[in-house]
């Protein structure tokens, strides 16, 4: 891993016994998320905004001049329709990004996105590069991000292989108020007195003086928007670039301070004063324009909650009065960007890590029992499908989740244009043929569902098949093989089975990628049409199966019927068919 971009792994998980007595679950940041509100006992239903009803299916229309209708290939009981004049729509693309991507792996070679986030990030001084990771290491000032004290050399060399890779960075602003000032280590900072004072400096938005590349460390005080002009002038083209670009994330998971940074939250104990609703608001309002006024074209990412309950209630924040906090959010940013005559908030951030599970067992474990399997494989439609209900404490309260459509519709509510983002998640069986299901299908759903970034945070060391579910659409063939950067209509006769995806390219109609997803025991044969302005007369097949990590060629379809054929997907697969003429 990337150090300058991830907080330490192996302790973290060693802490989560103790987490979990505290909050009940783990998973997150390095396990930095609760699965339930902090008492540990399931959240009470929060009566949330009713999930949005899934849209009318359209009357079929005439093929617009130039579409081919295809042939009708033999019956089959599942069946796949793809239609390239219909649901047309760019896939950005930011959605094949992981936290701390490490360029040295081949498998992550081909990743679009790398976040620099996390606990430790939260109290980061970019001006000597210490940092503090809370609850997740003790409470310790400590040198891990970086030894030196070299301004920004926490984050600049990642920021760098990024921009070499042709993929972008997204780079975390701390707003809790406080960075580590010192790297001495020695465990809980609590230990000193006045420690507030002695082991931390004060973070602010503004400087309100000029800016310097050199900055003092001998003063109480680390500038934000100072953080900001650095990385502008070492990377000066970096708001021009429509992929070497940075994007700025307003902070991680500030529904969680009150456990993971208890120290800054005015707690020497486990708990610390939790956040309200108004002071996130406040406080994304200052770092916002902060960013703004130091490079306007940027794009800020916020309040990035740690998951459901965070984005219900914040956690059970002091003022929450039974609002919904997403709702009260996105409206009060969108007043302030208003009175401000500029956006401040760009792209609405969240984490999500499934809660699903079979008999108490959570998907996003190594686990890979039959029940654990299918849980796994089924969490992904939480994030848009209107008929599933998803076995967890979310779902018992709410109902169908929806998560990205929910999503939408709040923006589309409160605050139109704005973007989406998950930037943590994680489906499990990382090693397991599911995991690498879970995380294709994911990425389709991202691309289908118009979510502009996105970012995996591994939880384990071997991620081998989550890694062959991004291959299937980032180097299917072992050299680059992409899906295409424009989605298209994509339907399967039978979701509950399988899963369909397909892309062009806007560059060119000659190629057509379809990614097939069978979550069953058992191989499946289904029908695919394809309507499109070209007739294709081959297909290129590549297959992630329990058999190999990494995807395999499959042989070649030749089409005998106008763009129509049968194609049988193995059992627990994913297969990319790549159609040319």
């Amino acid at each position: 891993m990337n150090v300058s971009h991830l907080q330490p792994r192996t302790p973290s998980v060693l802490l989560c016994v103790l987490i979990t007595a505290v909050l009940g679950a783990c998973g997150g940041s390095g396990n930095d998320s609760t699965g339930t509100p902090a008492s540990g006992t399931p959240a009470p239903a929060p009566a949330p905004a009713p999930a949005p009803a899934p849209a009318p299916t359209p009357a079929p229309a005439p093929n617009p001049p130039g579409v081919i209708t295809p042939a009708t290939p033999p019956a089959s009981a599942l069946s796949f329709t793809i239609r390239s004049d219909q649901a047309v729509r760019p896939i950005s693309p930011f959605i094949y990004g992981s936290n701390g991507v490490d360029y040295s792996n081949p498998r992550q070679r081909y990743l679009t996105l790398s976040r620099s986030g996390g606990n430790r990030m939260t109290a980061y001084n970019w001006e000597n590069n210490a940092s503090n990771a809370g609850s997740d290491w003790f409470h310790q000032n400590d040198g891990y991000i970086a030894q030196s004290d070299a301004p920004g050399v926490g984050v600049t060399p990642g920021i760098t292989q990024d921009f070499s890779h042709q993929a972008a960075s997204l780079v975390t602003v701390p707003t809790i108020g406080y960075v580590a000032a010192d790297k001495n280590g020695g465990g809980d900072v609590a230990q000193t007195p006045n420690y507030l004072a002695t082991r931390f400096k004060q973070s602010v938005p503004k400087k309100n003086a000029a800016f310097t590349l050199t900055p003092s460390t001998s003063d109480a005080y680390v500038y934000q928007d100072e953080w900001v002009n650095f990385l502008k002038t070492q990377y000066p083209s970096a708001f021009s670039d429509s992929r070497r670009t940075i994007f700025f994330s307003l902070d991680n998971e500030p529904d969680l301070w009150f456990h993971t940074h208890a120290r800054l939250r005015g707690s020497t104990g486990t708990e610390g004063t939790r956040l309200g609703y108004a002071e996130v608001v406040e406080r994304s309002t200052a770092y916002a324009a902060a960013i703004k006024d130091v490079e306007p074209r940027a794009l800020v990412f916020g309040p990035v909650n740690y998951g459901w309950y965070g984005m219900v209630r914040l956690q059970d924040a002091p003022d929450a009065a039974n609002r919904d906090f997403l709702d009260y959010y996105l409206a009060q940013m969108q007043s302030r960007s208003n009175a401000s005559g500029r956006r401040l908030i760009d792209v609405l951030d969240v984490h999500w890590y499934p809660e699903d599970n079979a008999a108490g067992v959570r998907v996003t474990g190594t686990e890979t029992s039959a029940a654990v399997v299918a849980a796994r494989l089924n969490a992904p439609r939480s994030l848009w499908d209107a008929s599933f209900v998803e076995p967890s404490w979310i779902g018992q309260s709410t109902g169908a989740v929806q998560l990205l459509r929910r999503l939408q519709q709040k923006v589309d509510t409160h605050s139109p244009g704005t973007k989406l983002a998950v930037t943590e998640y994680n489906y499990g069986g990382n090693t397991h043929i599911s995991g690498g299901i879970a995380q294709a299908d994911v990425l389709g759903i991202f691309g289908r569902e118009n979510v502009f970034a996105a970012a995996y945070w591994p939880l384990s060391a071997d991620s081998s098949y989550t890694w062959g579910g991004f291959e299937m659409f980032r180097n299917f063939d072992g050299n680059g093989g992409a899906f295409g950067d424009t989605g298209i209509q994509a339907i399967s006769s039978d979701t509950t089975q399988s899963s369909v995806y397909a892309s062009v390219d806007a560059s060119s109609p000659n190629r057509m990628v379809v990614v097939a997803i069978n979550r069953s025991a058992s191989p499946h044969t289904t029908a695919l049409r394809l309507w499109h302005t070209v007739v294709f007369s081959r297909a290129r097949v590549y297959t992630l199966t329990g058999a190999s990590s990494q995807p395999q060629p499959a042989g070649e379809i030749i089409l005998n019927q106008v763009n129509a054929l049968q194609y049988t997907m193995p059992a627990y697969s994913v297969s990319t068919l790549v159609f040319t003429p």
